[in-house]
């Protein structure tokens, strides 16, 4: 990382007239916390979580936060209702303790599927997030590939919104795969589609996918594009069963396509996904460390690439006060 990104030095934490940085993480992102600290070139602050025998969450600040500059990454991955229920508590927690400013830094947002009444008599539960965060005390947002973009709608606070494709689109450039075509599992991802086909310069096919209830299952019908004799690399924001990766693969596969690669933000992988993942026609399938939870072991077909450099660099610009809109000129 660039020295210039490097965090707080001893003798600035006096000056700094935002306050000294600090970063916090709760149970759901320490691996990904620490890996930003490394970043930043500070230490991880200190905190303990305890979940009592009932299943009562209790969270602690181990360091003065009063006038500080506070970061508290915590994803929302399986648990989600405990992970997300400490989120909360860590926010009302460092705005009780007096900090200057507390930016939620969720790496993993899951209720954004959530976002909107696409049939009667049910919750946006998006919104009910968004609402409570607020309702905490957390004065800003930090995200990634959020499911719908016009999430960050539901806050009155400001939400920053990166993106993962910068680091997965450098690791399939690196491979040089040729006669290659991005394929998007639907239309619902095929902006982000497109500007992965510019960034890797080939083109984009779309699939034409089909839900048939709540069962994370999904029904390939059709494939809109030319697949045959080409590599293909699926793209998409998130996948939990796999199937819809899987079923994408397989109709490229039986319309003549030759490697099949894949790529999501977040690999949330539910029990059962990673023997399907195996047995399916993806020869490589890159993820981010958004999630840190496992029900079991990735594939051997899987591959993890971090993302905490660009946490650390839209961190340090907030801090700073900068823009963050320089991240996503990519």
């Amino acid at each position: 990382m660039d020295k210039s990104l490097v965090g707080c030095s001893t003798s600035s934490k006096m000056t700094d007239p935002f306050g000294e940085l600090k970063v916090f993480a709760g149970r759901a992102s320490q691996a990904l916390g620490q890996k930003i600290c490394v970043q930043l070139g500070i230490e991880l602050a200190r905190s303990e979580t305890k979940v009592f025998s009932e299943g009562n969450v209790f969270v602690r600040v181990l360091e003065n936060v009063r006038g500080r500059d506070v970061f508290i990454v915590q994803g929302t991955e399986f648990p989600v209702n405990d992970n997300f229920m400490e989120l909360l508590f860590w926010i009302d927690a460092f705005k009780r303790a007096s900090a200057t400013q507390v930016t939620a830094v969720i790496p993993f947002f899951s209720y954004a599927k959530g976002d909107k009444k696409d049939e009667p008599r049910v919750s946006i539960r998006a919104r009910v997030c968004a609402d409570a965060i607020e309702a905490a005390g957390a004065d800003r947002v930090l995200t990634m590939d959020l499911h719908s973009p016009q999430i960050q709608g539901f806050f009155k606070i400001p939400v920053d919104h990166l993106f993962a494709m910068p680091v997965l689109v450098d690791y399939f450039r690196r491979k040089q795969i040729p006669d290659l075509v991005v394929a998007s599992p639907d239309v619902g991802f095929g902006k982000q589609a497109y500007r992965f086909g510019e960034l890797m310069h080939c083109p984009v096919v779309f699939g034409n996918k089909v839900r048939h209830g709540h069962d994370e299952t999904a029904e390939m019908l059709d494939v809109v594009g030319h697949v045959e004799g080409m590599n293909v690399l699926i793209v998409d924001d998130f996948t939990i069963s796999g199937g819809t990766l899987i079923a994408m693969a397989v109709e490229c596969k039986r319309r003549g396509a030759r490697d099949i690669y894949a790529c999501v933000s977040h690999g949330v992988f539910s029990k059962g996904s990673s023997e399907r993942i195996a047995r399916s026609p993806i020869k490589e399938l890159v993820l981010t460390d958004t999630v840190g939870y496992r029900f079991e072991p990735l594939a051997p077909c899987c591959r993890v690439v971090s993302v905490a450099n660009l946490f650390a660099e839209a961190i340090l610009s907030i801090h700073r006060r900068e823009s963050v809109s320089r991240l996503f000129n990519f």
